[in-house]
């Protein structure tokens, strides 16, 4: 049988491309696995129910090896793990790590699979390094303009206006609804005694 396994790293990306190509590759839709979080580590719901449900002899399809993990040790240990146990893996970008071929074309096939995994693993996991120093530099430049993060502050003037409301008779929920903001808004900004 197989399985297919797809990582995006937050949930306002896409997950189509991936799914789409594990489809094609012959991945049933209720044997597809998909994670929104990052490839940190290993530590992800979905990629844990995979592991659950993979049997020896199964096929374990991936797009690419970054979407496997990120971390260099781990996806290492990840993939011979998950080998040792019987289970075929195919990584549809770099078919040349498909262990189903190592069986078939010897030794020489899986040291040079060995090679490239550690190569790959190694670049992945300087990717996420380099995308966790660009954020860092992102950030110490904006704060270096004065930039806000966070939620943006409650209009003062809504809140009076709101309460104004409440005053001649509308219910909190109108008010809140007439000026625009919410319930718990109202309530955290009023007046304590």
């Amino acid at each position: 049988m197989k399985i297919g396994y797809a990582r995006i790293s937050s949930a306002d990306q896409n997950t189509d491309r991936q799914a789409d190509a594990l489809l094609l590759a012959g991945v049933d839709h209720e044997h597809l696995f998909i994670d929104k979080q990052s490839g940190k580590d290993f530590n992800r719901p979905q990629y844990q129910l995979m592991l659950m449900t993979l049997r020896a002899g199964d096929t374990l399809c991936i797009k690419s090896i970054d979407r496997f993990g990120r971390n260099y040790a781990e996806i290492q240990r990840e993939f011979k793990g998950i080998t040792d146990r019987g289970i075929f893996i195919n990584v549809l970008d770099t078919p040349i790590l498909n262990t189903d071929r190592q069986l078939v074309e010897g030794l020489t096939m899986q040291f040079i699979a060995d090679i490239i995994l550690t190569i790959l693993g190694y670049v992945a996991e300087q990717e996420r390094a380099l995308i966790k120093q660009r954020q860092l530099e992102g950030i110490r430049s904006a704060k270096a303009r004065y930039v806000k993060f966070g939620r943006p502050g409650i209009d003062q003037q809504k809140i009076l206006d709101a309460q104004a409301l409440v005053k001649v008779g509308h219910t909190i929920k109108q008010a809140c609804a007439t000026v625009g903001i919410s319930r718990r808004a109202y309530y955290n900004h009023l007046p304590t005694k």
